[in-house]
């Protein structure tokens, strides 16, 4: 009781105790590739009960914004959405990515080219947005498994052969 107390009056934050399901919990994975740059990445960004500090940075530098190379830290809520999607489409290969985190200086560009379809305020910007398609898969599919997740936004661009989600409001979007 001591160690706890003197530990709250200096401050200190201890870390949460990890729940016995939590630490039998299958590691969460994700296979992507970067349309943009070729890249691909198989990381465990998840076990043990406990987000892997490494598979996060592969994670992040995947999804980097490949216009200025600014990297992001990604919601891990993204992830987690991301994972449940490709669980639930049974997806066996990389997911592709079209867009991930944004900066600032890129979002105002595409509105300038196209501000139809770039929100002022995009998630992107927060590391919190990225649009995806899944080889093999019709994107209607894609779109109803990610609405069926309700983790946040939807949006469905079949011209631009994508869905973008978010973990933003629970909303949905058609282009």
């Amino acid at each position: 009781m001591r160690i706890g107390l003197a530990t709250a009056a200096a401050g200190m934050v201890m870390a949460p105790e990890v729940s016995e399901a939590a630490l039998r919990a299958p590691p969460r994975q994700l296979v992507l590739l970067n349309l943009h740059t070729g890249e691909r990445v198989r990381a465990e960004y998840w076990s043990k009960g406990r987000y892997q500090r490494d598979g996060l940075r592969e994670i992040n530098h995947l999804l980097r914004d490949h216009r200025t190379g600014a990297v992001h830290p990604i919601d891990p809520k993204l992830l987690d959405l991301l994972h449940a999607l490709t669980r639930k489409v049974g997806g066996k290969t990389p997911v592709h990515i079209i867009s991930g985190y944004r900066s600032p200086e890129s979002n105002a560009w595409l509105r300038e080219q196209d501000g139809s379809g770039v929100a002022q305020n995009s998630f992107h910007m927060q590391g919190k947005a990225i649009d995806l398609r899944v080889p093999g898969l019709p994107l209607r599919t894609l779109q109803r498994a990610a609405l069926s997740l309700r983790g946040g936004g939807v949006g469905y661009y079949p011209d631009s052969n994508f869905v973008h989600v978010d973990v933003g409001p629970k909303r949905q979007w058609a282009s």
